[in-house]
Formats: structure tokens, C-alpha cells, sequence
């Protein structure tokens, strides 16, 4: 039966089968095709592990159960890159000093979760935060995002969308269709909220 038909053959979709007209096992005296991607050199480091070579689905199995990560590591470099921190003590980009438009710095932290939780809580005060300086709560911000709107958003802005998004949902506009009845109530709560609440007064 030819190898195409097989049963076991996997989906390239879930098994990283790339194939190509061609491209044959790299392993020698094998003449199946190449469509499984294995490492194929020396370990080149954060960036990967370097060189591909290409494999039959067979071959490739046979390496993956033979493989070793850790093949060539002395016991040091092994009991470093099984800690639970490992490669956490390595600035990102969205942690280092040139990589940031504002704190936190990666370094400034010695738990890798502080720092996270830092960024985080810098984030949800940006979104928070007005240019008119008026706090919005935790409602307002809800009614915002039922009508779409920027937490910056002014009192004419709020109008504008309100109008439109009755336009858009109403009966009356859509040839009497009252399937989006729910969107308009909701969409009508979150404006008669907005237009009381002190950051649209």
C-alpha cells in the first residue's frame, strides 16, 4: 500500500507535516519524503536550536524518543535551565530600561510576578485615567463599553453615539425588525447612566 494511504498518517495541521514536491529524509538510504522538521546541528540558544533538517515520519519519531535536551550540558548548566525561574532574570523588551515608555523596569523586581502585576496595574490606571482628570467607576467604564466609546470620551461624543446606535438598533429604523430589542435596552441604560454620572455633569 503506498505511504500516502496510510491510516497513521497525521494531519498537518496538529503533527507539523510541511510538505514539499521533492524534498527527501535526510537520513541516509532513506528515500521517503522530508516533511517533518527536526533540529539538525549544534544548539545555537535563546533563538532556537539552530539548523533544520528534514525527516520521514518514522525517522523523526525515532529521533523524538531519542532526543535529549540536555545532551552536551554540564550539571551546572542542567540544574540552571530546570529552576523555575529560568530565563526570567533576562530583560524583554517590555521590561528593559530602552524597551519601556514608563516604569516598571524588569530589573527594579526581583519576583518576575511583581513585575507583571506592576505593568498591569499601570495599564488599568492609563485606561482609568481622563484628560479632563474626572474619575470614572467601575459602571461608567461598563456603560462605555456598551456604547463603544474611549474612556476619554466627552459628553458630545457620548450624545452622537447614543443617536446613532438607537438609529441603528430601533424598530421603528429597521422596517419594525425588534431583534436587537436587547442591544437597545442595554445601549438606552448605559446612556441614561452616562449622562448623570459626574465625569459627563
Amino acid at each position: 500500500m503506498p505511504r500516502a494511504d496510510r491510516k497513521d498518517r497525521p494531519n498537518a495541521r496538529f503533527h507539523g507535516r510541511i510538505e514539499a514536491e521533492g524534498r527527501v529524509c535526510a537520513v541516509p538510504g532513506c528515500d521517503e519524503p522530508g516533511e517533518f522538521r527536526a533540529p539538525g546541528g549544534a544548539r545555537s540558544g535563546f533563538d532556537g536550536p539552530g539548523d533544520y533538517r528534514w525527516m520521514c515520519l518514522d525517522h523523526v519519531r525515532a529521533f523524538n524518543a531519542g532526543y535529549n535536551y540536555f545532551a552536551g550540558m554540564s550539571v551546572d548548566e542542567i540544574n540552571n535551565a530546570q529552576r523555575p525561574y529560568a530565563g526570567w532574570e533576562r530583560e524583554t523588551r517590555a521590561f528593559a530600561a530602552n524597551g519601556a515608555d514608563r516604569p516598571p523596569r524588569w530589573a527594579d523586581f526581583s519576583d518576575p510576578m511583581d513585575a507583571i502585576g506592576a505593568r498591569f496595574r499601570d495599564r488599568m490606571a492609563a485606561e482609568r485615567e481622563r484628560a479632563d482628570g474626572r474619575p470614572l467607576s467601575g459602571r461608567d467604564r461598563e456603560a462605555l463599553r456598551t456604547l463603544g466609546l474611549a474612556t476619554d470620551a466627552d459628553r458630545r461624543a457620548l450624545r452622537q453615539r447614543y443617536a446613532a446606535l438607537v438609529r441603528q438598533l430601533h424598530p421603528d429604523h429597521n422596517g419594525g425588525d425588534r431583534s436587537n430589542e436587547t442591544r437597545l435596552q442595554a445601549v438606552v441604560e448605559a446612556y441614561q447612566h452616562l449622562k448623570k454620572a459626574p465625569a459627563f455633569a
